[in-house]
Parts: structure tokens; C-alpha cells; sequence
């Protein structure tokens, strides 16, 4: 009874005579009145019964109010009528004002809705197609710190309901920690979620890839999702962010190109404070003073224990190498050949490297007279700051103050392989026990990164920034991760797995640049040493791994025949 009420006034309704004082249409519908109102109500009547023009009645207690666009589109297509059924028409100004192809053109086929159709959609398949490398960078990181329990359930269960809604058929949860970087593409593919195309084709029961559920199964998900459900779950990394044991070192220097703590394969931690070396042991926590080279008007500069545990040497600031029995507590000899302090040491079996400020590298034996098996390695220009033997006991690599990486063989004088990289001083060094051939390195504060490289190609592998002088670098026993040690400016102890190089923990807890660093026999807990005068011990690593050499007979180096 409201029909237009809303734009048409019915004070403003004319009579169709005037013998009619009011138009009759509202109280009787059986009358023709030729108002505009009445000749609409009639030309939507027609439009929607498709009858013509031919009906007089109209319902019009039932038709209900109208919005304003719908009411102005709808006098549109009355003055369309209106020109149809005039005796002139103008079929130009029907064309200019309805576009070719619209709705109102031709409404008896067509309507004024858009109704797409989804039947050639193939949903099992595009729904895979989503682009999830685009994201945010608040949004990769949190996917990269991600290694909560709410985050791997989150994955489970958005598994699930892919196999579930859409037919997914996933079996196996991809972690995204475990990925491999160097897998990923660099650029993501640009793929359309919704594709449109006349291919009508339903997936058969026969093609669905065993996502239908079996009548005779009791779980209400299909036989992908028990999979999914039925997969072993790898038990959360937990890492202690708190150290387990805090020792007081004082006069610990705060020298980025000294090494002063090493942990012995006997379990007995050898610390040089100021003039003093000190024998910790991990045991019994007992504490003894091995030496003392006040009287000698020398300090520790350096300390190093053989591959046996029982010899430890001590660098000293005078340049001189002296090699002490840890358990008799004497000095066996003392080895000179540098003119300037020795801040590195490396033991490969009965052989020694030291390194020096006089930017030599000195490598003897010392079951023979130091005259006989002296090797001495220039290649640095400044002072050499780190040392490291390769696992299998064939290369040397060095680190120096000139920004160089040397790798040295036995029988050469000169480096087999340069790397100059980096754009700071090299300390931390650390060979991978797990991939033949690979060495890790750290640069100083103006350089803050992590390379990698693949000494058996002599080509470079990856890089990393990690925002802060890197003092030491150590691999994992047991799995294929490292652990690095920083200064400038954040003081941090970062663990990394590879080759994804993504960050497993960060534990924070010295004042001072973390400049020292040890590994424990078993592999599990390391010590760091800072300028704060303190050693913390963490336990970072994991027994995870069986640690059995391989039973393959191309391993010619596990039995003697």
C-alpha cells in the first residue's frame, strides 16, 4: 500500500477526469486509471509476469517498498516501455541511453544480477596456488622465531582442514625451520588463485587419491588426514636461556685477539687469567693453579690442549710456547721462535701451530727437537688471531687481523687457498665435522658476517649479517648446527641450524663482548667467557643424533682392514 511513497507525493496525484475528484485505483483495483502511478504499477506487473500489456489488475497491497536505486532504475525501464509502445520511436536514443549488452537491454532473458558460475573450477588444485612467499616483514619474522608448540599445532590444524574442506592430501607437516634456503626459489611465481574456463570436469572417486572416507572407517576424516594425524611429531627444542653454572674469572682480559679458555677431552676446563693458568674440573669442580709467569715477568696470552687431554700449551706474551703436563703439573719445555705475543694455538696430534703478532704461523713437532720439524707460514700482514686444524687433520685454516682467510696444507710453505671476503679481522674459525670440506668464518665489527665456504672447490657458499662482531664460531657434535659468540654491540650467543641458517636460540647474559669460547667433551654444554670477568656454561646441544660411524665399505678410515 506504500508503493513509491517514498518519491511520489500523493497530494501531487491528478485525477484521470474531471468527474474524479480522487483517483479510485487504491480502493478499487478492478478500475483503469491513467495516472503515472497506476501506468507504472502496471508496467512492473508486465515486466515481471512477461503476460504483455493485456492484464488490468494488479496486486498492489503486495508489493512492498523499494529502495531509491532500485525505484530510479525501475522508471528507467518504464520510459523505455513507454518509448517502445509510442506511436514514434527513436531507436537512437534507446541505444544511448542502454548499453549494448546490459541487462536492461533485453530484460525477459536477462536479469540486473551478476551470478558467476564456479562449475569449471577446479578447487583441489588452485587452492595450492596461493602465493604464501608474499609476506609482510613483521610476517616472515615471526614465522622465523616461530618454534612454539601453538605454532605447530596451528600448522597441524590448518592441515587438516585443507585435506578436510579441499582435498589437499597433505601427509606431512613441513617445518618450516628445517627448510633449506638455498631450495626456495628467489623469486616466487605469480599464479591467480581463481582461474576461469569451461572445463566442467568433476573429480571421480576413482581420481581422488584416497581423500574419501571409507565406509567401514570409524574416524569422520579421511585416510590423509589419519596419516597426517598418525605422523610422528618431533618433540619441541627447548633451550635453557638461563646458564647453568657461573664461575668468577677475574682478570680475564677483554682482548678481542687473545684465546684463553679451552676444555680438554678429559672434561678439565683451562683458563688463563692475567699471569695464571687455572685447571677447572668439570668432575669434581675442583680448582688448581697449573702456572704462574709472574716470576718470568710474562702473562697468558693463549692456552690450547692436545687431542689427548694430557698436555696443555700456554702462549705467553713474550712470544715463547710452553707446553705443561696437566696432570704432573710441570713444565716440559718451552718452544721459542716468535718475536711478539702469541694469541692463537692449534694442536693437530703431535704437532702444534701457534700463531703470533709477528705475523707468522710456527708449526712443530714436539716429540722432536724444535730446530728439525719448524715450519714457518707467512701469508699474513698483521697480527694472526685465529687457528684451526680440519677435522680429517689434512688443512689448516688461519685467520688474521688483515681481513684474510688462509687455508694451508702439509707440504706447502704458501697458502693453497685465499679468501678475502671479509671486511674485519677473522677469529672465529670452525670446520664442520658433519660435511667434508666445509669452513665457517666470522668477521669483526666492521664486517658482522658468517661465511661459509667449500674448501674442496675453493668457491664461496653463503653469507649471513648477523648485526655484531663475531668472536667465535663452534659446530654442533651431534647435529648439524653451530653456535656463534658476538661483541659489539649486542653481546649475544646466537645458535644457528644449517644449511637454512636459521636462528634456534639466543641467550644473553654478559656485559662485555663474549670473546672466548669452549666446547664440552660430550658435545652438550659450552662455556663463554666475556670482559665482565665471568664464565657461564650452557647447555645448548642435544644427544639426538647416534653418534656411530658408518658401517659402509667405502669408509676406509673406520677399521684397519
Amino acid at each position: 500500500m506504500h508503493l513509491f511513497t517514498s518519491s511520489i507525493n500523493r497530494s501531487k496525484h491528478k485525477p484521470s477526469s474531471d468527474s474524479e475528484q480522487l483517483c479510485r485505483c487504491c480502493f478499487d483495483p478492478s478500475h483503469l486509471c491513467q495516472c503515472p502511478v497506476c501506468v507504472g504499477v502496471r508496467s512492473v506487473s508486465v515486466l515481471l509476469s512477461g503476460s504483455g500489456l493485456s492484464s488490468h489488475s494488479v496486486a498492489v497491497g503486495s508489493v512492498s517498498r523499494m529502495d531509491t536505486e532500485y525505484e530510479h532504475r525501475l522508471f528507467r525501464q518504464i520510459n523505455i516501455q513507454n518509448d517502445n509502445l509510442s506511436p514514434v520511436k527513436s531507436t537512437r536514443s534507446l541505444h544511448s541511453r542502454t548499453p549494448t549488452g546490459s541487462p536492461l537491454s533485453s530484460p525477459s532473458k536477462l536479469g540486473d544480477r551478476f551470478i558467476p558460475t564456479r562449475a569449471g573450477a577446479n578447487w583441489n588444485i588452485n587452492f595450492h596456488r596461493i602465493n604464501e612467499n608474499e609476506k609482510s616483514p613483521v610476517q616472515s619474522r615471526k614465522s622465523k622465531d616461530a618454534t612454539t608448540d601453538n605454532v605447530k599445532d596451528g600448522l597441524a590444524y590448518s592441515a587438516l582442514l585443507k585435506n578436510e574442506l579441499l582435498g589437499a592430501g597433505i601427509e606431512k607437516i613441513q617445518d618450516p625451520q628445517t627448510e633449506d634456503r638455498r631450495l626456495q626459489p628467489s623469486t616466487p611465481e605469480k599464479r591467480s588463485l581463481f582461474t576461469y574456463s569451461l572445463n566442467t570436469k568433476r573429480m571421480s572417486p576413482e581420481n581422488d587419491n584416497g581423500t574419501n572416507i571409507s565406509p567401514y572407517s570409524l574416524s569422520p576424516v579421511s585416510n590423509k588426514s589419519q596419516k597426517l594425524l598418525r605422523s610422528p611429531r618431533k618433540p619441541t627444542r627447548k633451550i635453557s636461556k638461563i646458564p647453568f653454572k657461573v664461575l668468577d674469572a677475574p682478570e680475564l682480559q677483554d682482548d678481542f685477539y687473545l684465546n684463553l679458555v679451552d676444555w680438554s677431552s678429559l672434561n678439565v676446563l683451562s683458563v688463563g687469567l692475567g699471569t695464571c693458568v687455572y685447571l677447572w674440573s668439570a668432575c669434581t669442580s675442583q680448582v688448581t693453579r697449573l702456572c704462574d709467569l709472574s716470576v718470568e715477568g710474562d702473562s697468558v696470552t693463549s692456552v690450547g690442549w692436545s687431542e689427548r687431554g694430557n698436555l696443555v700449551a700456554v702462549g705467553t706474551h713474550k712470544g715463547y710456547v710452553q707446553i705443561w703436563d696437566a696432570g704432573a703439573g710441570k713444565k716440559l719445555f718451552a718452544l721459542e721462535g716468535h718475536t711478539a705475543r702469541v694469541g692463537a694455538l692449534a694442536w693437530n696430534a703431535d704437532q702444534l701451530s701457534s700463531g703470533s703478532r709477528d705475523r707468522m704461523i710456527l708449526q712443530r713437532d714436539i716429540r722432536t727437537p724444535p730446530l728439525q720439524s719448524e715450519r714457518r707460514l707467512q701469508g699474513h700482514r698483521q697480527e694472526v688471531c685465529g687457528l684451526k686444524w680440519s677435522t680429517d687433520h689434512q688443512l689448516l685454516a688461519s685467520g688474521g687481523n688483515d681481513n684474510k682467510l688462509l687455508v694451508w696444507n702439509h707440504s706447502s710453505l704458501s697458502p693453497v687457498q685465499t679468501y678475502m671476503d671479509h671486511l674485519a679481522a677473522v677469529k672465529a674459525i670452525a670446520w664442520s665435522p658433519h660435511q667434508h670440506g666445509l669452513l665457517a668464518s666470522g668477521g669483526g665489527t666492521a664486517d658482522r658476517c658468517i661465511r661459509f665456504w667449500n674448501t674442496l672447490t675453493s668457491q664461496p657458499l653463503q653469507c649471513m649479517d648477523t648485526g655484531s662482531q663475531v668472536c667465535n664460531l663452534a659446530w654442533s657434535k651431534h647435529a648439524n648446527e653451530l653456535v656463534s659468540t658476538h661483541g659489539y654491540s649486542q653481546n649475544q650467543i646466537l645458535v644457528w641450524k644449517y644449511p637454512a641458517l636459521t636462528q634456534v636460540a639466543k641467550l644473553t647474559g654478559h656485559s662485555y663482548r663474549v670473546l672466548y669460547l669452549a666446547m664440552s667433551p660430550d658435545g652438550e654444554a659450552i662455556v663463554t667467557g666475556a670482559g665482565d670477568e665471568t664464565l657461564r656454561f650452557w647447555n645448548v646441544f642435544s644427544k639426538t643424533r647416534s653418534t656411530k660411524e658408518s658401517v659402509s665399505v667405502l669408509n676406509l678410515f673406520t677399521r684397519i682392514r
